[in-house]
């Protein structure tokens, strides 16, 4: 079973040295996540605000760095911010998982 999937982001994240990161890698969510998110502060005072933090989780790789925050995903570009949400969605539904960052 594929746990992890590459990405190619339609702009890209810029770095604060100011270099474009277009690769990244998501890997499954799993209930740790939905719970962890769930219990995050900025999600306790502001629910919108659990996208960002779910994916900051899945998320393992942008560009060369392997950490990655929901501050650094607030940083995207609107188109990139979509595509991540919904290849979220498609690579979780396809392999049976239930989440759905889009609320439905």
């Amino acid at each position: 079973m594929i746990r992890e999937y590459p990405f190619t982001l339609p702009k890209g994240w810029l770095t604060p040295d100011g270099q474009l990161q277009r690769q990244g890698v998501m890997r499954l969510a799993t209930g740790l996540d939905e719970f962890a998110t769930q219990r995050h502060p900025k999600v306790l005072s502001n629910p919108y605000y659990a996208s960002l933090v779910l994916l900051s989780r899945v998320v393992t790789q942008l560009g060369d760095r392997t950490k990655v925050s929901p501050e650094m995903l607030e940083e995207l570009f609107i188109i990139d911010s979509v595509y991540l949400q919904q290849f979220y969605n498609q690579i979780n539904q396809e392999t049976g998982g239930t989440t759905n960052l889009s609320g439905e």
